[in-house]
């Protein structure tokens, strides 16, 4: 699932996520980060308004991480379309 974090505190590592698009009377779903839910990830801190992909396990946001182009399924975006780019000339 994909999200926006709405608030962090690196202090305890607690923290909401506003779901993309699950819905609750109107209003986007929040779900706390589940205990561990940066585990295994690159993120030690995350800020406010960063676009995550999550998991939802029993009920909490967990294993919270970048989501590739694929994954945020970004307009215009073609597997194929990357895979045929030249490499950028890093001289």
């Amino acid at each position: 699932m994909q999200g926006v974090i709405k608030a962090y505190d690196p202090g305890t590592k607690t923290g909401v996520v506003v779901s993309d698009s699950e819905m609750v009377d109107g209003s986007f779903r929040e779900f706390e980060l589940a205990d561990g839910a940066l585990d295994n990830s690159i993120f030690r801190m995350l800020r406010q308004g960063q676009r995550v992909v999550f998991d939802i396990v029993d009920g909490f946001a967990a294993n919270v991480h970048f989501g590739s182009e694929a994954d945020m399924a970004t307009p215009g975006f073609s597997e194929t379309a990357l895979a045929a780019e030249p490499a950028p000339d890093r001289r």
